[in-house]
């Protein structure tokens, strides 16, 4: 039985023409041609236009806006070049110190582009970089347990995937401190 999420959407994508009767290619060239830029209006237009299920159609309007892991990955280097393009381009050394340090933790640390932040994984996802602001980064930590601290925030509606923010505007921002919780939320997303 697949385990990891790139593992389940491999099954899936096996099983996709059985199931729905069309194989991925077949959804995305028919998602890009109903023009919709948005995840949820495409989920939506593939379920109630096309009968999918939801997971099929999650999955689909992700690989046509490339917005998952591995299609996201294949591009890795341009997306993380287009975040920190124009206005955000002062913050890419904070994105690089945090990069270095983070593949440091061992060699099991996998950075996955997004369109808007990069996500750092072990066997699940402990941490993600994103350029906020034109001056500010925000590093999400997945620190469960931990009290919040005048640096070490709770994430409130900055991201549900995260439990704790830290706003970073310089590289000298990344101390010791911040690497320690970084290496906690390592530790801990086994």
């Amino acid at each position: 039985m697949p385990q990891s999420p790139e593992e389940m959407a491999a099954a899936m994508i096996a099983n996709m023409k059985e199931k729905t009767g069309k194989t991925l290619e077949e959804w995305i060239s028919i998602s890009k041609k109903a023009g919709h830029e948005k995840h949820g209006v495409l989920v939506k237009f593939l379920k109630t236009d096309h009968g999918m299920t939801h997971g099929f159609a999650n999955l689909v309007a992700h690989k046509t806006l490339k917005s998952d892991a591995g299609s996201a990955t294949e591009g890795g280097e341009d997306l993380v070049a287009t975040q920190y393009a124009g206005a955000k381009a002062g913050l890419k050394p904070i994105y690089d110190t945090l990069s270095t340090a983070l593949m440091a933790f061992g060699p099991d640390v996998e950075l996955a582009a997004k369109k808007s932040y990069v996500s750092a994984r072990r066997k699940k996802q402990f941490a993600i970089i994103q350029p906020s602001t034109k001056t500010r980064l925000d590093l999400g930590i997945n620190l469960k347990g931990q009290g919040p601290t005048d640096r070490l925030e709770l994430s409130g509606s900055f991201n549900s995937m995260v439990s704790h923010r830290i706003r970073l505007t310089a590289e000298s921002d990344v101390d010791d401190e911040v690497l320690k919780w970084l290496e906690q939320a390592y530790q801990a997303a086994v």
